[in-house]
């Protein structure tokens, strides 16, 4: 068999099994060794490494895991790529392949049957349609991660590190940056997919810090001030706050807490920094 990350390898491999790409698990397929390789190097894996793998597809990255990592857990959604995985990845014991799919699974079961609790390394080439919910679940479950590299849409990976008073900003830069600290590893050109998609891709790494860099005394409360924010970008904080019925707060409270921190009455939330949110949600508790 020709190795699984060139375009002669993946088309043989999907001949063989008569494979339908699915357009519902937006499924797009390595096929440049170099990239591949650049993923496993950013992620640092070693053989004493746990690594969770999100979308293995038919292995082609999961080789390369297997080949650095002491275990991975590859969880694939497509029920038709199991057969595949199994003849991909066969001379690898350390893989265990869960036919699931990723926002239904409990991850910290998983990691504390496989790795005893402890941190793991997530890696993956994330389905852009669900990127968001997928980080999203990893940051704020109750799963011991160490770093996640991940290939996510160019835009995505911009918006996860881009800072205040820029369109891109929004919940998703805040909550990568209060978990984690973010860093492009590289740019992918869509030629190195199969199928090729319509956008750019990034991979970017995001190193799970062990104390959040600011301090908040309700971390829940805090990202309900920000989604809450960003839910209406053209209001004023103080009207987007107010509108929202979950928060149930004043406007005369909101316009005092912005005076306390010396912001004027008709900032918008896309102007606060991270800290500048944590310190506005101690002041609205």
């Amino acid at each position: 068999m020709a190795a699984l990350g060139t375009p002669g390898g993946t088309i043989e491999i999907l001949k063989k099994y008569n494979f339908s790409f699915q357009k519902k698990y937006g499924q797009n397929f390595l096929i440049d060794a170099n990239i591949l390789e650049k993923i496993v190097n950013a992620s640092d894996i070693t053989d004493r490494d746990c690594v969770l793998e999100i979308g293995p597809g038919i292995g082609t990255m999961t080789q390369y895991l297997a080949k650095n990592a002491k275990e991975v857990i590859a969880v694939e959604i497509d029920q038709a790529l199991i057969p595949i995985l199994e003849d991909t990845l066969a001379e690898y014991n350390n893989v265990t392949v869960i036919n699931e799919d990723i926002l239904k699974l409990d991850i910290g079961r998983i990691v504390e049957e496989k790795n005893g609790g402890r941190a793991v390394k997530v890696v993956a080439n994330l389905p852009y349609y669900i990127t968001t919910p997928i980080i999203m679940g990893l940051l704020e479950g109750d799963v011991p991660i160490e770093s996640i590299t991940v290939m996510v849409q160019k835009e995505v990976a911009e918006r996860m590190q881009t800072g205040p008073g820029t369109k891109d900003y929004g919940a998703l830069s805040l909550a990568v940056q209060y978990y984690t600290k973010p860093e492009i590893v590289a740019q992918v050109a869509p030629t190195c997919f199969m199928p090729k998609p319509k956008v750019g891709s990034t991979v970017i790494r995001l190193d799970r810090y062990k104390e959040p860099p600011v301090d908040t005394k309700d971390e829940k409360f805090m990202f309900s001030i920000i989604r809450a924010s960003f839910n209406q970008r053209r209001k004023t904080l103080v009207n987007g706050l107010a509108n929202d019925a979950g928060l149930g707060l004043a406007k005369e409270k909101i316009a005092g807490a912005l005076e306390t921190m010396g912001l004027p009455p008709a900032v918008r939330g896309e102007t606060l920094s991270l800290k500048e949110f944590a310190q506005l949600s101690n002041l609205l508790l």
